[in-house]
């Protein structure tokens, strides 16, 4: 496999592509743990379950922006995750107006289970790597995810990503 030599600049663009090449990867690592979920969820599904996991109880319009889609995209979504008894809708404690949705202890072991899986196979493929190349990958990683706006993992279950 083709490896970039270490005096190669770190320009925008290289960056980019390699970046890209990893999110190929990190995609195909996550379809390959949802199928422990069998076929109840679709990865944007997950995404939600994740986001809610991370982030607690959150109302329908906070979900659809931090999915990045559209309400009733996301109403959708809920629907299907209602059924399959992942999540619930409630009132809001705080409005009578506002609909929350909350992550069921379904849910949650879907969760747990999916990110597990992905957690192996991601140590599989760390451990592969050159020990050179793992230098400085927390580090870059955890940068580029605060950039994007992903809040940090609160532990290794939490760590879904996707």
């Amino acid at each position: 496999m083709a490896r970039l030599s270490t005096d190669v600049p770190a320009t925008a663009d290289a960056i980019t592509d390699a970046v890209l090449t990893a999110s190929r990867l990190l995609v195909a690592v996550s379809a390959r743990s949802l199928a422990a979920a069998g076929d109840l969820i679709t990865l944007p599904q997950f995404r939600v379950l994740v986001i809610l996991h991370s982030r607690g109880t959150l109302n329908q319009a906070a979900l659809a922006e931090l999915v990045g889609v559209t309400p009733s995209t996301t109403s959708r979504m809920v629907d299907r995750l209602v059924a399959v008894g992942m999540v619930v809708r409630q009132d809001s404690p705080s409005s009578r107006r506002e609909i929350v949705v909350e992550l069921t202890g379904e849910g949650e072991r879907v969760v747990r289970l999916v990110t597990e899986r992905r957690r192996r196979e991601i140590a599989r493929i760390v451990a592969k790597m050159p020990e050179d190349a793992r230098h400085g990958l927390v580090e870059a990683l955890t940068a580029f995810a605060e950039a994007g706006g992903e809040p940090p993992a609160k532990d290794s279950i939490d760590a879904a990503w996707f």
